[in-house]
């Protein structure tokens, strides 16, 4: 029997005074068994990030086909495609050809290094491509969190991001690696 999704719910208050966005949102989460808590706060990190009525999540892990987020205009055409993790450079490649804009999140410490290291040549050469990294103490505040019924406001500001659910709080600045 295979395992099922976990689901968290999520209000998310986003004010970014940075695009001029103010909305809230109530976001369902899918958690795929092999996913970690880390990895789907990361991925609601990246929607408060790039909130906009047209983003949403996608199947993620389960698909190859799909990013973890995407945006699409009303025509149906990619504008954003938002992965999370350390994926292969030919998907990033595949991504760079379907979509007007890829941004990769990174997250996990001494990996990021090496996965770097070497994929970096490649990345360069993407021009649709942002690559960012999420500090270590900014995921790990992020994980600490993750509970089923989420309640959590973030501000941004000159690419500053302030996350709070009311007890616990965390500053995020996204380093840019490409």
């Amino acid at each position: 029997m295979a395992l099922k999704s976990t689901i968290f719910k999520a209000e998310l208050q986003i004010s970014d005074m940075d695009r001029g966005y103010y909305a809230s949102h109530s976001l369902t989460l899918a958690r795929h068994p092999s996913e970690t808590d880390e990895r789907m706060m990361i991925r609601l990190f990246a929607f408060a990030m790039f909130a906009d009525e047209g983003l949403s999540f996608c199947k993620g892990l389960s698909s190859d086909d799909e990013p973890d987020l995407w945006h699409k205009d009303l025509t149906g055409a990619i504008e954003n495609w938002i992965e999370v993790g350390l994926p292969d450079e030919r998907r990033l490649r595949q991504a760079s050809g379907r979509a007007t804009r890829v941004i990769l999140l990174t997250y996990g410490g001494r990996a990021v290094d090496v996965w770097w290291q070497k994929n970096r040549a490649a990345c360069l050469k993407l021009p649709a491509l942002t690559v960012l990294r999420i500090p270590d103490d900014a995921a790990e505040a992020l994980t600490a969190m993750a509970v089923r019924t989420m309640q959590i406001q973030c501000s941004v500001q000159d690419g500053e991001y302030w996350l709070s659910d009311g007890e616990r709080s965390t500053h995020i600045r996204p380093l840019v690696l490409a």
